[in-house]
């Protein structure tokens, strides 16, 4: 185990590389630039000339990339172009906000998708299983953005509820914060149900086809015992794939919704950096990401052997 987990961290360092590499090229190729957005109706070449050689613009861009990939393996970010102030505190700050977000997601959407799939797969062609197949399609069709407005405007409409605004920390106060967090979080926990529940009842489905699962039953375990301790866990292997990947698509996907419930997390910074140009900070932001994408991954990986002991990586 320990030298598969040493071969797979090696193996993200490429990886890192090739995407901090297409991050900084595609910075480069967005029209605009942060100087003209600073200087505005007062842009001369001379003052534009000035502040590309303060924030080292007019240097060729692979020195620019190894100056700041440097500067990231050293744990420095850099700074905002626009804001002077470090890069990394921010986006530590930030991600604290965004992880909340991520987890109350991915904890509303297992807890509506797996039992609804379990169900769905137990009572194949029943009215519950086309119930269950309905209401992953209208998940997986409908996008969490639009299902936020829809949502807000039900919510204020029916009942005169509104979500609160500004943000408030889990430590400081539990309530409030989850009066804060849970519509979001239920929004991108609804969008990613679907795909997980239609992945549920694919597995359970495939796995109560197999020998075992008669055996199980012959000996006299009840069907309970029989879905939840035999057939789930073996069932679980792609469950947890896609789950994995899935935590990307609520790190990305919370960029809409933090926008809409304006939630200080990193998606949201993401976002003002791209609409101000400020190359640094998006820069920084999306390498975060990808970082943790990879280590998710990598965590979702030694999970199999977890899951399933037949599983080993010695």
């Amino acid at each position: 185990m320990k030298t598969y987990v040493i071969r797979r961290v090696l193996q993200l360092i490429p990886v890192l590389f090739g995407i901090s590499v297409l991050i900084f090229a595609v910075m480069k190729m967005i029209p605009g630039d942060v100087i003209s957005g600073i200087l505005g109706v007062d842009a001369t070449p001379e003052l534009r000339a000035q502040l590309e050689e303060i924030y080292g613009l007019n240097r060729p861009y692979v020195v620019q990339y190894l100056d700041w990939i440097g500067g990231v393996l050293h744990g420095d970010f850099g700074e905002s172009i626009r804001t002077a102030e470090p890069i990394l505190p921010q986006i530590l700050t930030r991600f604290q906000v965004t992880a909340e977000l991520t987890i109350l997601a991915a904890i509303i959407s297992w807890f509506i998708a797996i039992p609804l799939g379990i169900l769905a797969a137990v009572k194949r062609n029943s009215l519950a299983d086309r119930f269950v197949r309905v209401f992953a399609l209208l998940g997986v069709s409908v996008p969490n953005f639009a299902l936020s407005i829809l949502l807000i405007l039900f919510l204020s409409l029916a009942f005169g509820y509104f979500s609160p605004l500004g943000y408030v920390s889990f430590f400081e106060d539990p309530l409030r914060n989850l009066q804060i967090m849970i519509l979001p979080a239920s929004i991108l926990g609804v969008s990613i149900a679907g795909s997980v529940m239609r992945m549920t009842r694919s597995s359970v489905l495939e796995v109560l086809r197999q020998d075992f699962v008669k055996t199980v039953r012959a000996k006299g375990a009840s069907e309970r015992v029989a879905i939840f301790k035999h057939v789930l866990r073996n069932a679980l292997i792609p469950i947890l794939t896609l789950v994995g990947m899935q935590i990307g698509t609520l790190l990305g996907g919370a960029v809409i919704v933090e926008q809409i419930f304006s939630l200080p997390g990193l998606g949201q910074m993401t976002l003002t950096g791209i609409n101000q140009r400020d190359y640094p900070v998006v820069q920084g932001c999306v390498l975060f990401i990808a970082f943790v994408y990879v280590l998710v991954n990598l965590i979702t990986d030694l999970l199999y052997t977890w899951v399933d002991p037949r599983i080993s990586y010695d």
